[in-house]
């Protein structure tokens, strides 16, 4: 659905053929163009095609062979895993339930940093100039560390009891597994 009032409630119709993907206007008021020309009747689609409906909204048609297959980081950088972040408003989420209470300001820190970091183990080191800028490295113990490990794993247990989340990699540091 195409939310325009230039757009017709049945404008235009995707089908698909053993041949590829065939688009028709189905004789909307505002027409629909292909590579800049009206489509007459039914026409079979390319890879980077542009489609204007009702030129009001363009899109470009990418064929299934040139689609390129998201990575796991991709993945998480869309927010498509399960857990899923909002940076403006520090809100967390887990599946479609939002952690509430929210996370503490040192335990959101750390979730943050874990999760715009997909794929990558994050030192001990980089967890105390994310979570504690102003703390020299050598302030924060192992122990404090592990417990704001701890009390994150903790809060993200009340959402999903199944998930482990934070990952320690024994003598490197933690990382986030994000199941999709």
């Amino acid at each position: 659905m195409i939310a325009d009032r230039q757009v017709s409630r049945h404008h235009a119709v995707l089908r698909r053929r053993s041949e590829g993907y065939w688009i028709e206007d189905l004789g909307s008021k505002n027409g629909t163009h292909l590579n800049g020309s009206p489509i007459a009747g039914p026409s079979l689609l390319q890879d980077g095609d542009v489609i204007h409906v009702a030129l009001a909204v363009q899109l470009t048609y990418v064929g299934t062979e040139a689609t390129v297959p998201l990575s796991i980081s991709d993945a998480s950088e869309m927010g498509l895993g399960k857990l899923r972040m909002d940076p403006q408003a520090h809100r967390v989420w887990i599946a479609s339930t939002e952690l509430d209470p929210p996370l503490s300001p040192p335990q959101y820190r750390l979730l943050s940093l874990l999760y715009h970091n997909p794929d990558r183990v994050v030192s001990r080191e980089e967890v105390v100039a994310n979570v504690w800028p102003d703390t020299e490295i050598a302030g924060v113990s192992e122990q404090a560390i592990d417990a704001l490990v701890r009390r994150l794993r903790n809060r993200l247990v009340e959402l999903d009891a199944e998930g482990d989340y934070v990952i320690t990699v024994r003598g490197h540091g933690f990382r986030l597994r994000n199941p999709i």
